[in-house]
Order: C-alpha cells, then sequence, then structure tokens
C-alpha cells in the first residue's frame, strides 16, 4: 500500500483526499497546511488522519508519493529538494486533472444512480405486473405490480430460476423462438390465474439475451375489459344522443376550432359541417360576441345570453360551459335553443304539469307482488293506514315499491275519487320549492304571474299529496310543512291570509331520519308529526321467496312495452337471480329482466340462465358474531340492560342457526315477525 502526504488543505486538496480515501491501494499517512481551519484539514480530521502545519514535518515519514495541492512553485521546489530519493512527487496540475476526473466521476455516478432510480420509479409505478429473467432463465427483476398480482414477495423470487416460482412459464419458450406471445392465461402455484404478454429480449448485435413478461391478475384483467367494453358503449351512446338531441350542440376545442356540431344545430342555424368544423367558433354569429372564445377566456360558463346566428339571422339563447379535464381546459360545448321553440316548449310543459297534477293514483294493492312475510306486514299496515285519514311514512330503499304502496293507500282510502298530487321534494330546486308547494299571491316576488299561483297542497285539497324524498327539504320548507300538518292550514307566499285545507298526507323517504336528526338535518317535531303511522318496506334481498312471482308480474308488464311475447322465466335463472343482494332492488330487477328480453332472439319465448347477466354472483349472507351468553351480574350495569344484552344474543344465534330467515327465526322463538322487527330495532340489531 503505497504511503502519502497532501500538502494543501484547500480545494484540490480536499478532493484528493477524498478521492484517495476511498481507494485501497493508498493509505494518507499525513496532510499538512499552515491554516488548520482548511476544508481539507478538517476533512483529515474526521478521517482520524494525523495533520500538521508545516510539510516539512511530514517529510520524516517513510513515503512514497507527495501530492502538492498548493499552486505554490516555490513550494514545490522546497519539496523536491528535501525529500527523500525514493518519494514520487506529483505537482499542482496533475492534481488539477485528478480534481477533474474525480468530479467527473461523481457527476456520472449521480447521472447513473438518477437513471436507476427513474427507472425504478416508472417499473414500480406501473399497474403492470413484470417479471424479466437473464439469458440462464434467473429471475432478475420483480417489480411491485407483480408481487400485488402474484402475492408473492420480490426477495423470495429474485436470483431463482423462473422453474421454480412459475413451472409452466412460457419465457423460456420465448427465448428459444425468438417470438412474442401475447394474452396468454397461466396459474401460478399458490392457484392465483393470471393473463401474461411474453417478450424476447435482444441486444444491439440482435443476441437473445433474456425475457420478460408482463402480466395482470386475470380478475383484473376480465374487469378492465368490461370497463373497455362498458366506456365504448358510453361513447356510441353519447354520440347517439348528440346525433338525436333536439338542443343544437356545438363543440369547439382549445382554440375555438370546430369540433362537434349536431342535425339540430345545421336546423337552426342553417350551416353545415364542411361550414363550421375546423372553422373559427365566431363563423356562425351574425349579431353578438362569440361565447365560446369568451368563456375559452374566462373558464367560466355563460347561460341565457340571446344572438342571432346563421345566415337566417335566427333569433336564439346560448349557454356555453368550459370542458375541463384533469384540470386543464381543452374546449368548449354550447346548447342553442330557439327562442321560437322555448316558447312553445313552455306553454306545453305549462299544460303538461297540469295534466300531470290532476291524474289520478294508478296502482292499487293488488299490483303489489309479495306473499312472503316480509311484505305481508306492510302490506296489512298499509291496509289498516288507509281507512284513516293519518299520515303515512313510508320507509325503505329507493327501489322497493313505496310510491307504489302510495298510490294503493290513496286508492283503498274514502279519498280515491279525489286528486293524487305527487312531489318529489328532492328534483324541484330550493329556491322554487315553496312557491311550488304553497303558492305564491300576485306581486310576491319579480316574475310572479298575474293573480298568483296555486300550489301543490291546495291542488290536493280533499284528496291526498305524495311528498317523496321528505328527508332532502330544507330547514325552512320543514318548518312550514309542520305547521300545515299541525294547523291544516297554508299560507302562500307573499301572503298573509290563512288558506285551511284538507289533505292526506303520505311522505316517503330512504334516508335514516333519526341519524339526520342527530345530525341537525332534520326537524324532530316533523319527524314525530310523519312517523304517527310508519311503514317499513323490506328490500328484495330480504324476501327473494317473491322473486318468481315479482319476475312473471314483470315479464308481462314488459311485454306490453315492448311488443314481446315471453312466456315465463326458467327455474335456473331464478335460482340465479336468488343468490345475488340487488342492491337497486324492484327496480334493478325490472331492469335485468327488460335488458334480458332486448337481447332475446325472436324465437325464443322463455327466460334462460344465459339471459341472466354474468354480474350477478353470489354474495354470501354475512355471518353475525355470535357472543357467549354473559356469565351473571355485571358490575355497574343495570338489570334491564343485562337482560336487553342477553336477549339480543339469543336473537343474533337464532339468526345464524336459520341463515339471516326473519321468517324462521320469529317461529323458532315463538314470536311473531312484527314483534320481532320491533325487538331489532329496539336493540339496534
Amino acid at each position: 500500500m503505497q504511503k502519502v502526504m497532501i500538502v494543501g488543505g484547500g480545494v484540490g486538496g480536499t478532493t484528493v483526499l477524498k478521492l484517495l480515501s476511498e481507494s485501497e491501494v493508498f493509505s494518507i499517512v499525513c496532510m499538512a497546511d499552515t491554516n488548520e481551519s482548511a476544508e481539507g484539514m478538517l476533512a483529515a480530521k474526521e478521517r482520524r488522519i494525523p495533520t500538521v502545519t508545516d510539510w516539512s514535518m511530514g517529510l520524516e515519514r517513510d513515503l512514497d508519493i507527495i501530492f502538492d495541492t498548493t499552486g505554490d512553485p516555490s513550494v514545490y521546489k522546497k519539496i523536491k529538494r528535501d525529500m527523500g530519493e525514493q518519494t514520487i512527487l506529483i505537482p499542482g496540475s496533475v492534481a488539477l486533472i485528478m480534481t477533474k476526473l474525480f468530479e467527473e466521476k461523481n457527476r456520472l455516478i449521480s447521472k447513473l444512480e438518477n437513471t436507476s432510480a427513474k427507472m425504478d420509479l416508472i417499473l414500480n409505478t406501473t399497474s403492470e405486473g413484470m417479471v424479466v429473467i437473464d439469458h440462464e432463465g434467473f429471475i432478475i427483476m420483480f417489480n411491485d405490480s407483480a408481487e400485488r398480482a402474484s402475492d408473492t414477495k420480490r426477495e423470495d423470487v429474485i436470483g431463482r430460476h423462473i422453474k421454480d416460482f412459475i413451472p409452466s412459464t412460457g419465457l423460456l419458450r420465448v427465448m428459444q423462438t425468438n417470438q412474442k406471445e401475447v394474452n396468454q392465461e397461466i396459474t401460478l402455484s399458490n392457484g392465483i390465474e393470471l393473463i401474461t404478454t411474453r417478450i424476447p429480449l435482444v441486444n444491439a448485435d440482435k443476441e437473445i439475451i433474456g425475457a420478460f413478461s408482463v402480466f395482470r391478475n386475470k380478475t383484473e384483467a376480465v374487469q378492465l375489459a368490461e370497463q373497455i367494453t362498458d366506456l365504448k358503449e358510453i361513447q356510441t351512446m353519447l354520440q347517439a344522443i348528440i346525433q338525436s338531441s333536439d338542443e343544437a350542440i356545438s363543440v369547439v376545442d382549445d382554440q375555438g376550432r370546430g369540433l362537434l356540431i349536431n342535425p339540430a344545430y345545421t336546423r337552426i342555424t342553417g350551416l353545415t359541417k364542411t361550414q363550421v368544423i375546423g372553422k373559427p367558433a365566431s363563423i356562425d354569429i351574425y349579431e353578438g360576441e362569440s361565447m365560446h372564445m369568451k368563456v375559452l377566456q374566462t373558464k367560466k360558463p355563460v347561460r341565457g345570453v340571446n344572438m342571432r346566428v346563421g345566415p337566417k339571422h335566427k333569433e336564439v339563447i346560448v349557454n356555453v360551459a368550459p370542458i375541463i379535464v384533469d384540470g386543464c381546459l381543452k374546449g368548449s360545448v354550447g346548447v342553442i335553443h330557439d327562442v321560437s321553440e322555448i316558447q312553445a316548449l313552455t306553454h306545453e310543459l305549462n299544460r303538461a304539469r297540469q295534466i300531470i297534477r290532476t291524474l289520478q293514483a294508478k296502482y292499487s294493492f293488488d299490483d303489489i307482488i309479495g306473499a312472503s312475510e316480509e311484505m305481508k306486514l306492510p302490506i296489512e299496515q298499509a291496509k289498516l293506514s288507509a281507512r284513516t285519514p293519518a299520515t303515512v311514512l313510508l320507509r325503505g330503499e329507493s327501489g322497493t315499491g313505496k310510491e307504489l304502496f302510495a298510490h294503493a293507500i290513496h286508492n283503498a282510502s274514502d279519498r280515491k275519487f279525489n286528486k293524487f298530487v305527487r312531489v318529489n321534494c328532492a328534483a324541484i330546486s330550493e329556491s322554487l320549492l315553496e312557491s311550488e308547494l304553497f303558492g305564491y299571491d300576485e306581486g310576491a316576488f319579480t316574475g310572479a304571474s298575474r293573480g298568483g299561483k296555486v300550489g301543490f297542497f291546495e291542488e290536493a285539497n280533499q284528496g291526498s299529496i305524495f311528498l317523496d324524498e321528505i328527508g332532502e327539504l330544507p330547514a325552512n320548507i320543514q318548518a312550514k310543512l309542520l305547521r300545515v300538518l299541525q294547523e291544516k292550514e297554508i299560507i302562500r307566499v307573499g301572503g298573509t291570509k290563512p288558506i285551511p285545507i284538507n289533505v292526506r298526507v303520505i311522505a316517503a323517504t330512504n334516508i335514516n331520519l333519526e341519524q339526520a336528526i342527530a345530525n341537525g338535518s332534520f326537524r324532530e317535531d316533523l319527524y314525530f308529526r310523519l312517523n304517527r303511522m310508519p311503514i317499513f318496506i323490506a328490500p328484495l334481498r330480504k324476501r327473494k321467496e317473491d322473486l318468481r312471482e315479482l319476475a312473471e308480474h314483470l315479464i308481462n308488464k314488459i311485454n306490453q312495452e315492448y311488443g314481446r311475447s315471453i312466456e315465463g322465466i326458467t327455474a335456473a335463472a331464478i335460482h340465479k337471480m336468488q343468490i345475488y343482494n340487488w342492491p337497486g332492488n324492484v327496480r334493478e330487477l325490472e331492469n335485468i329482466l327488460g335488458r334480458a328480453i332486448i337481447f332475446m332472439k325472436l324465437n325464443e319465448t322463455v327466460i334462460d340462465l344465459h339471459h341472466i347477466p354474468d354480474f350477478i354472483e353470489e354474495i354470501p349472507l354475512k355471518q353475525e358474531k355470535l357472543i357467549m351468553k354473559p356469565s351473571g351480574y355485571v358490575s355497574g350495569k343495570l338489570l334491564s340492560e343485562i337482560i336487553d344484552q342477553y336477549e339480543a344474543e339469543i336473537i343474533q344465534q337464532a339468526f345464524h342457526t336459520h341463515k339471516g330467515n326473519k321468517t324462521l327465526t320469529a317461529k323458532a322463538l315463538g314470536i311473531s315477525v312484527r314483534n320481532l322487527y320491533y325487538k331489532m330495532e329496539k336493540l339496534k340489531l
């Protein structure tokens, strides 16, 4: 090992120190500099290398090489004069060259490290699993996605032969044939199924140096294919909607050049595709400024702008909105309304509203399908409530048939020959809801119709009003509704005189009103007024024994709508549907059957297993956690609490025994289904 002394603690000396410290060939025995606080001297002390302030003191040591990094010719001459004959003296110019080479080396190393880090980042952030083998078949790379897809740790496979990891691998075959294999199925030893693409690795001399595989879990691949299919269907549907829309639509890119128009646009403006596509957005304007360009500049939508467009100088109203994707402006879309058409449509809309409000309830209890215990109870409660004027609150998930019950209750009451008014509280904007429900007097606000307007409650006088989505009512409307229920009178917007009314209120909601009360979004006093006659409608997953009867009823309904003559449904198809949990309830069932009938061939008359979509899969029943019987008295708990806890455990065990069937559970416990529901609600099961 060569013994070295470095003279000079400046930049050059510091660089030589760092360079030689990393080598196993050189041993730095001393560093000399008159300035003890120089960077090189401090670095030497950190490395426990002796330091001296006079270089001549270092000559006393047995040295092989002396580096003079001071750059002072006089120092160089003195060292050369006094050093031993066997010692090599390297001047500062050579040290400078070594410094440059060292910096270049570090720069290249840093660049390689950054490149490697970026490559690792790219490979590990991709959603595709990737495994690479060398020419002998040993695994040299295994990214994060490969770990997730194969449920295998990287450290367990790196360095192993690919045959040990995947016995049925095709990567070795790919190296032999030099041919890639696309979308191949493979099963790992742990049973995981993958979809893989294998590609040989070839160097610049066209020599095969290995192979790599890009793969994805088969389940994920199938889901991705389904998503792509859905996206294509959505794209086709959107194109069909745009082309068939009666609204004139124009789309421009971020530079204001025309991208798309539909036939309605040509009909209103008189301009064809060749005159608009690729042209500036102002091409269609006769009077006014381009709203497309304004929106592109401000990135804010504009509404209700009056303009004249096209060679026909058509008077229109324009709405334009920006198209923003991932925070980037991609263009804008405009909708053009013919003023004359709007006036005609407004007249037709008012006329349609009057017709809809005077429609009588269409359904009766005969239209409610279901013989299960879960349906018998709400039907009995609804029939009982129909004979009274009490307010009814229908509760249940979306799609369970709450509106059907509302129709049936009205038709079974003594008000069936009077009006049945339906109001979706969530479909009317908050600013209009009060005037729509309670009406308004003349001059109540700007734009109010002369003579005022009758509200829904007045229209439903002596009849019934169905308030759907009652949980969506804003707080101020809740207060006015409470007064209607208590005092049987309303006050129009802008009015002062109370108007007495006699209306049967049927409300419905799919939200948890008790939770809404706790959150402060629903009034507790209104809840108690509405909850006089609550009726809980069970979701379809809790009354699957009604599936066949429901399906046959819906098939007859769909036959009338689609002009088909489907005769029924097989037991296998019913069984497939019974293992599905139906989150969309009866509405989803009708959609599934409607879709099946649409795609059935004309010569098919029975819905079979293959007509039901494959996404209906078995969802196992939630297993209730069994709790052991309490040992006895528990300090700090009341007797009633201990008894309730034990009763809850007994009911849970009965549920588990009868696989969640409430009817069998109630029979086994010797209580009615109604009593079981009461206990479940009380014990929060």
